[in-house]
């Protein structure tokens, strides 16, 4: 399905308006170019050229349908198999894993909207899942919708931080704001303490109690992860997680294959959400793919997370086998 924006303003051109009518004329009147070329009285290589100029100007957004991806067979299979309310499937990408991770964030952006409802407050995760979801969703509006930041911030070379991920999603969502302003991780326990029970940062830690959505991806434990890469966890701390038990990371916390929290001395340096918060919400939207998340994935749904799911075809089969 494609949606044309059709603009009438004085101000415009006349090759604007021209480029704007044959786009209408495509995609809303079905007519085929050559028709579009005989109406205007240009070239078919003309039309063909004022259709890509629309796309290039944000004119034309293809959109399809959510059916097309949560009612196919696999899908289906994934929600039978880990009791799912919903699962969103996108085929693998052709040029290989960076192209199926941008897939699967494309195919999020799209869903996403369907899933909220006016009055929500959506708990948004961070990472480079989660930036590429906010950076692809298009501009809408849902009736006093509120963002809050799940993780706290942290110095990273990623360039997608934890207040980026939320502020872009809750700008195309046009939605209420709430940043947690204090670091994801403290070098001293009882700083960390001291801080979560300062006035504003202890209402916005509060607000975390109140999301009853939430948008997040699982980590891997591995030492060339995000979690280490970004500075939350060391090579250290990775090893003890790694020792007792853990299977993958949510929300910057460490999760056994059961998808149960691991409590170790890095939870006291925290500043974020807790996992219990995530917990019986109205959607656990989790979104990730590749096959070192089939593990983490798997564990945050046995943990009781994840009640909707958007993944690529391999990493779904996967899912399927080693579940």
């Amino acid at each position: 399905m494609a949606t044309v924006t059709r603009r009438r303003t004085s101000g415009q051109v006349s090759g604007e308006n021209i480029v704007i009518e044959a786009a209408w004329l495509y995609y809303h009147d079905g007519l085929n170019q050559t028709a579009i070329a005989n109406h205007l009285g240009v070239s078919r290589a003309t039309v063909v050229n004022y259709l890509q100029d629309a796309k290039e100007r944000g004119y034309i957004r293809i959109v399809l349908a959510d059916s097309a991806f949560t009612n196919h067979q696999l899908a289906q299979d994934l929600r039978e198999k880990f009791g799912l309310t919903a699962t969103y499937v996108v085929p693998d990408g052709v040029s290989g894993p960076e192209e199926t991770l941008l897939r699967v964030a494309r195919g999020a952006a799209e869903w996403l909207p369907s899933l909220l409802q006016a009055g929500d407050r959506l708990g948004v995760s961070w990472g480079r899942t989660v930036y590429e979801i906010a950076e692809a969703i298009h501009q809408s509006h849902i009736a006093d919708l509120t963002v809050s930041q799940l993780v706290g911030s942290m110095a990273t070379p990623y360039g997608f931080t934890a207040e980026i991920c939320s502020a872009h999603l809750a700008q195309r969502l046009d939605a209420k704001l709430i940043n947690l302003h204090a670091p994801a991780v403290l070098s001293d326990p009882d700083l960390a303490e001291r801080l979560r029970n300062e006035p504003i940062i202890r209402s916005q830690i509060d607000a975390l109690s109140h999301c009853n959505k939430a948008i997040f991806a699982a980590g891997s434990c591995t030492h060339e992860s995000h979690i280490v890469g970004s500075g939350v966890a060391t090579h250290g701390d990775l090893d003890w997680y790694i020792k007792n038990g853990a299977t993958g990371v949510v929300c910057g916390r460490f999760i056994d294959a059961q998808g149960k929290p691991i409590q170790g001395k890095l939870d006291k340096r925290m500043i974020g959400v807790e996992l219990d918060k995530l917990l019986d919400l109205d959607m656990g939207l989790l979104v990730s793919e590749g096959v070192d998340k089939v593990e983490p994935m798997l564990a945050a749904i046995k943990g009781g997370f994840v009640s909707h799911l958007v993944t690529s075809t391999s990493t779904a089969k996967s899912m399927i086998e080693k579940g």
